[in-house]
């Protein structure tokens, strides 16, 4: 027997995902800006040549935290809209864009990639764009949640071109922490 669920049903069917999703996304999101020393607590970056308009480092996991929770939310959403037309191609764009929002931190921070970092978020930009779109076919709000996430992005993105363009040997600029005393 087939019964129509009640809006109380619906509204806690959203919770239970959002119960998860939010707080995997903020997990995944720390867990990678913890895996190497990053912002302030990196030397490497402290000695790179930054524009003026570059927000202080304790600006940067306070907007992550927010942007991380609407993301969440957003896709918590795309996943109780069970028989959606869209919803898988919207779940696997929004999986693409977070694993690779995941890895620019270790690409940029711990690897020290400057001109591939740059050129990841252009590509992440793109793929939150896109994700955006297969949300507002599946859900409009979860669409809108997901726009300040791509301003950020789009303000991230001309942060790491210029500062790919100040830096061009900032691979180099200090050595990495993957040094070994072992001489043969």
């Amino acid at each position: 027997m087939r019964e129509i669920a009640s809006m109380g049903q619906l509204r806690w069917s959203f919770a239970r995902w959002a119960f998860v999703t939010v707080p995997a996304v903020l997990l995944l999101g720390f867990a990678s800006g913890a895996s190497v020393p990053s912002g302030d607590d990196s030397a490497w970056y402290q000695a790179l040549s930054k524009p003026s308009w570059t927000p202080p480092g304790w600006a940067f996991p306070i907007a992550w935290s927010i942007l991380y929770i609407l993301i969440g939310i957003a896709i918590a959403m795309i996943l109780n809209a069970r028989s959606a037309r869209g919803r898988n191609a919207a779940i696997a764009l929004f999986v693409v864009q977070l694993a690779l929002n995941l890895a620019w931190t270790p690409v940029f921070f711990g690897l020290h990639l400057v001109s591939i970092a740059a050129v990841q978020i252009v590509v992440i930009l793109a793929l939150a764009i896109a994700t955006t779109f297969a949300f507002a076919r599946v859900r409009r709000t979860a669409a809108w949640l997901m726009v300040p996430y791509l301003a950020w992005l789009s303000f991230a993105s001309l942060l790491a071109y210029d500062i790919d363009r100040r830096n061009p040997a900032g691979e180099t600029l200090v050595p990495s922490g993957a040094t070994t005393q072992i001489q043969l």
